[in-house]
């Protein structure tokens, strides 16, 4: 009878592995066969990802935008876009909502528990923006010790003030846009933002300027994430990444995006 009960809990554990395995790297497969590509984003983070008014309609657009649909297009499929909360992106990618993040989601070991990334497809340092006014005293990352700094929910840059920032009183809420307003009515003294997109804010608000001060981005630079076990989905990813930068693609998509984001 032992033996019984053990050759049959052996049939199940197997089962439960076949099973596992018929699972592993069905996401190319399923975005074939419906024949449209599901990204998640969070349109808030220019010139990354961002609204736009265009022929009269709200699209989104951006730089990792332009990026998607050149996957899409290389996979033959249609692209769909889907915006969320940042840090919902990877419980929706989790849950099945979307097929892959596209949204300058950095890579770090956290992120890397939960989910696989891409190669790194964009690389961009970290800023510090601040008000005009206070341009001299922010010289040095140890001088927002103690400070109010904002940041972008469930960003690098949140964990960048948790262990940069000595007391960094943070303020973390969900868009950038409303960051810089927070720190226009002074009610944080600096944010921490990705260069690129503090450079495009602080062009548009001369009231703002981006400080002396430098983070230390370890980990830096943007992937895709995707669910794990897709290596198919991945290597498709990895493909088309160093097409376009052969072609010089996603630098002219980042140039294209900061000039949309000025008409």
């Amino acid at each position: 009878m032992k033996r019984v009960v053990v050759l049959l809990a052996l049939v199940m554990a197997i089962t439960t592995v076949l099973a596992g395995c018929g699972k592993t790297d069905a996401k190319m497969d399923d975005i074939k066969k419906s024949g449209k590509l599901v990204i998640g984003t969070n349109a808030e983070y220019p010139p990354y990802e961002f609204h736009k008014q265009i022929d009269g309609k709200d699209q989104i657009v951006g730089m990792d935008i332009s990026i998607a649909q050149a996957i899409a297009d290389e996979l033959g499929v249609q692209l769909e876009i889907k915006d969320m909360a940042f840090d919902g992106l990877l419980a929706a990618l989790q849950a099945g909502k979307v097929d892959m993040v596209i949204a300058g989601m950095t890579p770090d070991e956290k992120r890397k528990k939960s989910v696989d990334f891409s190669k790194i497809y964009y690389q961009a340092q970290q800023g510090v923006v601040i008000r005009s006014e206070d341009k001299d005293s922010y010289k040095q990352m140890s001088d927002l010790d103690g400070k109010k700094v904002g940041v972008q929910l469930g960003t690098t840059q949140e964990e960048i003030a948790k262990t940069q920032v000595k007391d960094a009183k943070i303020t973390a809420i969900a868009s950038v846009g409303d960051l810089m307003l927070q720190l226009k009515s002074k009610k944080v003294d600096a944010l921490i933002v990705e260069l690129p997109v503090a450079q495009v804010y602080v062009s548009k608000n001369p009231e703002l300027v981006i400080a002396d001060a430098k983070p230390n981005d370890d980990v830096g630079g943007s992937a895709i994430a995707v669910h794990k076990k897709n290596p198919s989905l991945v290597k498709a990813l990895d493909s088309a990444i160093d097409k376009l930068a052969a072609e010089k693609k996603i630098d002219a998509f980042f140039v294209d995006a900061s000039n949309l984001m000025e008409k």
